[in-house]
């Protein structure tokens, strides 16, 4: 039997990456993405098209409510996106957004019968997010084949992280010769309804630099009236 595999889709650079990857380690793909109170909904959008264009066998988009905890610029209108670099955990963090979003994936993976699950984290060119930690992914893989029928009953699952080591230039460049599209992502904190970047929040500052030094031609869509910092 082919195998079978859950990728978190967000619209973004690094997760289209990684459906590209596990495309091409021969894995039958289902995506799935979150419409989680962020500020826009571009990044779905793309990801919306994304899922299409790889002929994912199905994609899901969950709703859920994280905007009304708040905590985060992400989906806070009150909290203001940074941007210029912040010490320390930054306010675009949304408190627990992977473990929730892993947590829904694991229980797909219980209904498709599958134990193979792909996230972009990132280690080395990322925010200083808690959640994107080798650390974390070791502690929830422990936890899924604890907290489940599929582990109680012999069942392994598997949390793959295959851009967690890498720069966004290593990961760009792998893209690239994966034959990616990176018009069509969204990784900007404050996009507009367009997906157009703002170029100055922390993911466009990690996103551009990536670009860079790569020497690959950025292709991101930036907005008109802000110049970016490239």
């Amino acid at each position: 039997m082919q195998k079978k595999a859950i990728i978190l889709l967000s619209g973004g650079l690094d997760s289209i990456t990684v459906l590209a990857l596990a495309k091409q380690q021969g894995y039958i793909c289902y995506a799935l993405s979150f419409e989680y109170g962020q500020r826009h909904n571009a990044e779905l959008i793309a990801a919306a098209q994304i899922a299409k264009d790889y002929q994912v066998n199905d994609h899901k988009i969950i709703k859920l409510g994280l905007g009304s905890i708040g905590g985060s610029a992400l989906t806070d209108e009150n909290i203001a996106v940074p941007n210029k670099p912040q010490a320390g955990i930054p306010v675009t963090y949304v408190p627990a957004r992977n473990t929730i979003f892993l947590s829904f994936a694991l229980g797909w993976a219980e209904v498709l019968n599958l134990t193979d699950i792909f996230i972009g984290v990132n280690a080395v060119d990322y925010s200083g997010y808690p959640d994107c930690r080798p650390e974390f992914i070791t502690a929830f893989q422990k936890l899924a084949n604890l907290a489940t029928k599929a582990g109680v009953n012999g069942e392994s699952f598997n949390i793959h992280t295959p851009l967690i080591s890498l720069t966004k230039a290593e990961i760009i460049m792998q893209g690239v010769a994966l034959g990616v599209d990176y018009r069509q992502t969204v990784s900007c904190y404050s996009a507009d309804e367009q997906g157009e970047a703002c170029g100055v929040c922390d993911a466009c500052r990690i996103r551009i630099t990536g670009f860079s030094e790569a020497n690959v031609k950025d292709p991101t869509r930036y907005q008109k009236t802000i110049k970016t910092i490239a």
